[in-house]
């Protein structure tokens, strides 16, 4: 389905991606992972051209996004959903005309768009809240706007910039929860940047390891994570082994008293 080939992107003198090469099969969950700054965001902005890239080729089913002229690629766009770290809500619409905003735009009649737009927030568990405006909403709630949003289009690819990245750890868990259902379920074929480490160790079908720009390792989250041929792998290894060791203890005193 996506299959992407030595892109390279530099910003100035610094170089972002150099020469990534990755395929995406239809219906799999891939997670990239790495240090901030290693070029995860970059790579997935790059595959519907929020950002241009110097050189190299995006190919979604068979057709060269970078090759596109502007009328082509805004088809296109809608066949991929992207979810951003921040919600980017308009503030005077409710949810459910937020959802159905992109919709009326693209010229799909409104009885339409609101059917489609009330399907998504459903998806999402947020049917209920439909009529609320956002900052009548937590920002968990804010953040399942922006993925119904992105799944009502019905996508055949959905892209993930760090999409708890903005949300306070009590409520990152009903943002992963969304996504899980997704996944599980194989609603569309996923891209996921994320530090979330359970996650990427329950969800994903692979794992992306990148640094400096470059991928550096990647396979089965089992294998990259337990047998790691990287040292940024080696890195999230300690770090499970880490938080692993953590919660054992912690139960352990929990006994105790």
């Amino acid at each position: 389905m996506l299959r992407i080939n030595n892109l390279h992107k530099s910003f100035g003198k610094v170089v972002a991606v150099s020469d990534i090469n990755l395929q995406v099969r239809r219906g799999e969950t891939v997670v990239l992972m790495g240090p901030s700054g290693c070029g995860k965001s970059t790579t997935i902005r790059t595959i519907n051209r929020l950002i241009e890239p110097d050189r190299g080729q995006v190919l979604f089913n068979g057709q060269d996004i970078t090759a596109m002229r502007d009328k082509d690629l805004l088809k296109v766009r809608k066949r991929i959903g992207f979810v951003f770290q921040h919600f980017n809500l308009i503030s005077r619409l409710s949810a459910l005309e937020n959802v159905m905003l992109g919709l009326v735009m693209g010229d799909m009649p409104r009885e339409v768009a609101r059917e489609k737009a009330m399907s998504a927030l459903t998806k999402v568990g947020l049917e209920p809240c439909a009529g609320q405006r956002p900052d009548e909403m937590s920002g968990g709630q804010q953040q399942r706007v922006g993925i119904a949003r992105a799944l009502a289009f019905e996508p055949e690819l959905m892209l993930w910039d760090e999409p708890t990245a903005s949300l306070d750890p009590i409520l990152v868990r009903e943002v992963l929860v969304v996504m899980e259902e997704l996944a599980k379920y194989r609603a569309s074929t996923m891209v996921v940047v994320t530090h979330e480490l359970p996650f990427a160790l329950h969800v994903a079908d692979r794992i992306i390891l990148m640094d400096k720009g470059r991928i550096v390792e990647e396979g089965l989250p089992s294998k990259v994570f337990a047998t790691p041929a990287s040292s940024v792998g080696l890195r999230y290894k300690e770090l499970i082994e880490y938080q692993m060791n953590t919660s054992a203890r912690t139960l352990a005193g929990k006994r105790i008293a």
